[in-house]
């Protein structure tokens, strides 16, 4: 007789995430090896799997797709020991294979019926038994679209819909309460695209840390990036030697870390009772990935690397990043944040929301050639320069705007000075 073993959410969890189940790799009355990947699992920063315990056959399946999990928790459990691993691919229908492998018939084919008495018994996200609750309705009356028959929120408005006589135009807000949208012309087409928990829990940061936490206010300064071009050129062809592009972010970098030695409170944490100031640089580097929203892979340890150290680094996170690669410790424990948003073409953007608990944010618009007045002597002339706008966005409980502004001059007067 075979044993079970227990399938946990990973344990280690970056604080004030949340998890959510993205999608089993298996279904009910498959066979899994030891460490095949079994569950796809998606925070508010990245998408992890999670590793079958053992081999054996995918027994239970106790969180559902979109289900919202919290770390060490009980997912499923799977059937192990040697009548586990000799379950062939024909065990997910109800036969000899199954049973001789400890699996309950009733588990390895799911029936309507068997998916009603599951929804029936609780078998719902909270989300789906809320709304049904709300709207009066019984859980068996209403039929699923989702994974094995199961209901989704979806399926419960259109059933309160077709029950009042009226289209479905409701949907489920933030707080999980039934909220009703503005009803759009019967010839307007449109399509629903669910939100990621990657998208919600940004929505939510956003808003939290706006309207909620800091008081945030913005200061715009204009960088000459003349030297740092010049720069860039001499070394480029050194770099790509050794294997590292080198990207105008990494001088970004380096001149953010001159300016948090000039100004420690930008590399901060406000706290009820003191302002905790890390003596420690790790920079997060904001990065658009495409299909899952944005994320903020942390450079660690910025102020004790040299140029190529810190290009090393920068394209190890972006390529992990744009290929979903990322782990939980390449987001975890930034200290400040980097906005590179002029890649996409921005010339500016004001205010760009503090990454809680931070205490500041630097945007970095567009590269263009502008025409400028300079001194030579007595003289005044003009001159074309490669320049763009720099922004930072501080917490105003952390600092007052002097140094702020002793944090840009350092960060542009760093930029413009750069030895070449």
């Amino acid at each position: 007789m075979s044993e079970s073993l227990d399938i946990l959410a990973p344990a280690e969890q970056t604080e004030g995430t949340r998890s959510q189940l993205l999608r089993w790799l298996k279904r009910i009355g498959e066979s899994v090896a030891e460490n095949e990947p079994l569950i796809e699992i998606e925070t508010d920063k990245v998408t992890v799997e999670v590793a079958s315990p053992g081999s054996g056959v995918l027994l239970e399946i106790l969180k559902h797709e979109q289900d919202e999990i919290a770390p060490g928790e009980l997912l499923g459990r799977i059937s192990s020991g040697a009548a586990g691993q000799a379950v062939t691919p024909e065990a997910r229908a109800p036969s000899a294979a199954v049973a001789a492998a400890g699996v309950p018939v009733a588990a390895a084919r799911v029936s309507p019926a068997a998916t009603a008495a599951g929804t029936a018994a609780g078998q719902v996200s909270p989300a789906v038994r809320r709304l049904l609750a709300e709207h009066q309705l019984a859980a068996d009356a209403v039929r699923g679209s989702g994974p094995a028959g199961r209901i989704t929120v979806e399926d419960v408005l259109s059933a309160a819909a077709s029950r009042a006589g009226r289209p479905a135009a409701e949907s489920v807000g933030a707080t999980g309460r039934a909220q009703v949208e503005a009803q759009p012309p019967a010839s307007a087409r449109s399509h629903r695209v669910p939100h990621t928990a990657i998208r919600r829990r940004i929505a939510e940061h956003m808003v939290a840390s706006l309207l909620h936490t800091a008081p945030h206010v913005t200061t715009v300064f204009e960088a000459d990036l003349g030297a740092v071009l010049k720069d860039r050129a001499r070394r480029r062809e050194e770099f790509e030697r050794r294997g590292v592009p080198l990207t105008l972010t990494a001088y970004f970098v380096q001149a953010a870390v001159a300016a948090i030695a000039a100004v420690p409170e930008a590399n901060s944490r406000w706290t009820d009772t003191a302002l905790e100031i890390h003596d420690d640089i790790h920079i997060g580097i904001a990065t658009a990935v495409e299909g899952s929203g944005l994320v903020v892979p942390v450079l660690h340890d910025a102020g004790s690397r040299d140029l190529l150290e810190v290009a090393r680094g920068l394209e190890e996170l972006v390529s992990r990043a744009r290929s979903g690669k990322l782990t939980p410790a390449d987001v975890r424990g930034g200290t400040f944040t980097i906005s590179n948003h002029g890649v996409s073409g921005s010339l500016l953007a004001a205010p760009i929301i503090i990454n809680q608990p931070q205490s500041a944010i630097l945007g970095i618009g567009k590269l263009e050639k502008r025409a400028v007045v300079v001194e030579e002597g007595d003289e005044q002339k003009i001159v074309v320069q490669p320049r763009c706008y720099v922004t930072l966005t501080l917490d105003h409980r952390v600092m007052d705007g002097h140094q702020a502004n002793r944090f840009m001059q350092t960060f542009v007067g760093r930029l413009s000075d750069w030895p070449c």
